[in-house]
C-alpha cells in the first residue's frame, strides 16, 4: 500500500500524485507517440477511434460522471461537430480556424439543450435529451442543401494552414494531440472551483444550493463543455470516416456512448478512454470469436447487440463501478496481500444514492 507524505497544499491537487504515476504515464505517452511506426494502418485507425471516442467520453464523463446528468442525446452532439467541420472544411477553412467554430456553436446548442435540465432530472431529462437527438438527426436528413440529406456529405482531407494530414500516421497525432490537450483541460477543470460545484451537485442538489452554488448556471455550464468536447470528437470523426450521413448520429450512437461511460467507470478521467477501448475492440473480438461459435449462433444477426446487451448487465450487477472500479480493487489486491478484506469496497456508495433527504 502506498502512502504519500505530503508537504505541501499544493499536493492535493497534483495531476500526478507520486513517482509511479509519473512513471507509467510517461511509458503510456511514449507508446502513442511510437504506435504510428510500430502498428500496421488497421490496428492504427483502431487505435485513432478509441482517441476520437475517448475525447467524446470525456464530455460525457464531466456531465454524467461527475455532474449526474445524464443525456441520450449525445450523438446528436458529436453529428453537429461533425456536419459543422465537413461544412467549413468543404469552404476551405483551415482546421484550427474550423474547429474553434465547432467548439462555439457545438457549446452553444449544449446551451440550449442544457435548458430543461433546470427543471427536470433523471428519466425525465434523459427523454428530453432523447427528443432532441431525434430533432437533430431529423435536421441534418431534411436540410439537404447543407449536409446533403440522406444522400451524405464528403469530408475532405484536414487541412492545416496549407500542411496535410491525409495519412494514418499524420492524422492520428493531429487526434492525439487533441486528445491530450482535452483531457488537460478537463482535468484541470475539476480541480477548479467550477469542477468541484459540479461534484456537489452530483451528490446533493439540495446541499450544493444551500452551499450558494447557483444550480442553473453551473448545469448549463456542464452541459456546454460536454457538448463542446462532443463537438471536437465529432470534427475528427468526421475527417477519420471522410463520409457522413445522417443515421449515423441517431439513438444508436448516443446508446453506444453512454454504454461506453457507464462500463468505463462513471466518475473517472480514466473510464472514458477504457469505455473507447472497449467499444472499439469489442466488434473486432465478436468477429474473431464467430468462427469459434456454432454457425446457427455465429451468424446471428443480432449477435453484437446480445453481447453488448449481456455485458452491460454483467457490469451493472457485479461491477457499477465500471472497468476502472475493477482495475481499482485489482490494484489494491495487490497492494494489500495477504490482508486484503472481501468487503473492503461494499461499504461505498454509489453517487446517485448519496441524496440524503429523499
Amino acid at each position: 500500500m502506498r502512502f504519500i507524505f505530503k508537504t505541501r497544499y499544493d499536493q492535493d491537487i497534483d495531476l500526478v500524485k507520486h513517482g509511479g504515476q509519473r512513471f507509467w504515464y510517461s511509458v503510456l505517452a511514449l507508446a502513442l507517440v511510437i504506435a504510428p511506426w510500430a502498428l500496421p494502418d488497421y490496428w492504427l485507425a483502431q487505435l485513432t477511434f478509441i482517441l476520437i471516442y475517448g475525447i467524446v467520453g470525456l464530455g460525457l464523463m464531466l456531465l454524467a460522471g461527475f455532474t449526474g446528468l445524464f443525456s441520450l442525446g449525445h450523438g446528436a452532439f458529436l453529428g453537429v461537430g461533425a456536419y459543422t467541420q465537413a461544412v467549413l472544411a468543404s469552404m476551405g477553412w483551415p482546421f484550427p480556424l474550423s474547429l474553434a467554430v465547432t467548439i462555439v456553436l457545438s457549446a452553444a446548442v449544449g446551451a440550449v439543450v442544457g435548458m430543461p435540465a433546470l427543471r427536470v432530472k433523471g428519466i425525465y431529462l434523459a427523454i428530453a435529451t432523447l427528443a432532441f437527438g431525434f430533432i437533430v438527426e431529423e435536421v441534418l436528413a431534411r436540410w439537404e442543401s447543407v449536409t446533403g440529406g440522406n444522400a451524405g456529405k464528403v469530408v475532405p482531407s484536414l487541412d492545416l494552414f496549407g500542411w496535410k494530414a491525409d495519412g494514418a500516421a499524420s492524422f492520428y497525432l493531429v487526434c492525439l494531440a487533441c486528445a491530450v490537450l482535452s483531457t488537460l483541460v478537463v482535468l484541470n477543470l475539476l480541480r477548479t472551483s467550477t469542477g468541484r460545484a459540479f461534484v456537489a451537485i452530483r451528490d446533493s442538489e439540495i446541499s450544493a444550493q444551500s452551499m450558494g452554488i447557483h444550480l442553473a448556471r453551473y448545469k448549463t455550464t456542464s452541459f456546454m463543455i460536454s457538448a463542446a468536447l462532443a463537438g471536437v470528437g465529432g470534427a475528427l470523426y468526421a475527417h477519420q470516416i471522410r463520409f457522413l450521413s445522417p443515421d449515423q448520429f441517431g439513438i444508436l450512437q448516443s446508446i453506444d456512448l453512454l454504454l461506453m461511460v457507464v462500463i468505463g467507470g462513471l466518475g473517472s478521467i480514466h473510464g472514458a478512454f477504457l469505455g473507447a477501448a472497449f467499444l472499439i475492440t469489442m466488434p473486432q473480438l465478436i468477429t474473431l470469436g464467430k468462427d469459434l461459435l456454432p454457425s446457427a449462433i455465429g451468424q446471428a444477426t443480432g449477435l453484437q447487440s446480445v453481447v453488448y446487451g449481456l455485458v452491460l448487465i454483467a457490469f451493472v450487477l457485479f461491477e457499477p463501478l465500471g472497468m476502472y472500479g475493477r482495475w481499482l480493487k485489482v490494484r489494491t489486491w495487490f497492494q494489500l496481500f495477504p490482508f486484503y478484506r472481501r468487503g473492503l469496497f461494499r461499504r461505498q456508495k454509489a453517487f446517485q444514492k448519496s441524496d440524503r433527504l429523499r
